[in-house]
């Protein structure tokens, strides 16, 4: 049964919070994905083994917290992402960011760089609401944006997504490929070749990008986007011991 956290904005944010050792490690998950996803469980379990805390969460529309998808957008999700680790954690925290939970972990990072220990991300997504929808978008597309207030997009994993004129105008508001990343913790970023989703493309722009002096991009051949199998799962496992690891010197 999952407990329930009110932000400041009104909603109500599913959660899963296990007591543990510092620092708690943190999923972020994807774009209409939930905290019951097997990335999310899986780490669960294994930081629990290890009596280490961790949070799992729905942001606002998904899973079991309040709203609707249609209404938020990226801006939304990391004032809940901020309200989950100011309410629930003391202290410094991992962040694992999944695709649109990778953008998320990169805002919170550079919102709180002092509470941040390591930073893994599995096939991050940032600015995709602009790299990606917008710059994907035909001038039909555009204008229906613009008079109708919303577009559909096609899904590989479920029912079409609603794309808003709000989810891209705030998605401007937050991007983090076009002003300095830098991390002063470890930094593991995975990525799968295979991945229809994220292309390795920007994977490899996000380590150009950032800036920090522990940081590693990690090539997975023929991993896809969910990157959940027994291996993948290892290698986040792996990744998340590393950043702790080295964090600690």
């Amino acid at each position: 049964m999952a407990d329930f956290l009110q932000t400041e904005q009104g909603r109500q944010i599913a959660y899963h919070k296990t007591e543990g050792q510092s620092p708690c490690v943190v999923f972020l998950g994807g774009l209409k994905s939930d905290m019951e996803g097997t990335k999310a469980v899986h780490l669960e379990a294994w930081c629990k083994a290890q009596g280490r805390a961790f949070l799992r969460f729905d942001y606002s529309g998904h899973g079991e917290s309040s709203g609707t998808f249609e209404e938020g957008c990226i801006g939304d999700w990391h004032e809940d992402s901020i309200a989950a680790v100011n309410s629930l954690i003391e202290g410094s925290y991992v962040l694992v960011g999944s695709s649109m939970g990778g953008w998320q972990s990169l805002l919170l990072a550079r919102a709180q760089p002092d509470r941040l220990l390591g930073l893994v991300t599995i096939a991050a997504a940032p600015d995709f609401t602009e790299d990606s929808y917008w710059a994907g978008f035909d001038d039909a597309q555009k204008a229906t944006l613009e008079t109708v207030g919303h577009v559909e997009l096609p899904s590989d994993y479920m029912e079409p997504y609603i794309i808003t004129k709000r989810m891209i105008e705030d998605g401007r508001e937050n991007l983090v490929l076009r002003a300095p990343l830098t991390f002063d913790c470890p930094v593991r970023f995975l990525q799968g070749t295979e991945d229809t989703a994220v292309s390795t493309e920007t994977a490899v722009r996000l380590l150009d990008h950032a800036e920090g002096a522990d940081m590693r991009l990690l090539l997975v051949k023929g991993a896809d986007h969910r990157f959940s199998d027994e291996t993948c799962l290892g290698l986040i496992e792996d990744a998340v011991t590393d950043v702790i690891a080295a964090a600690k010197g």
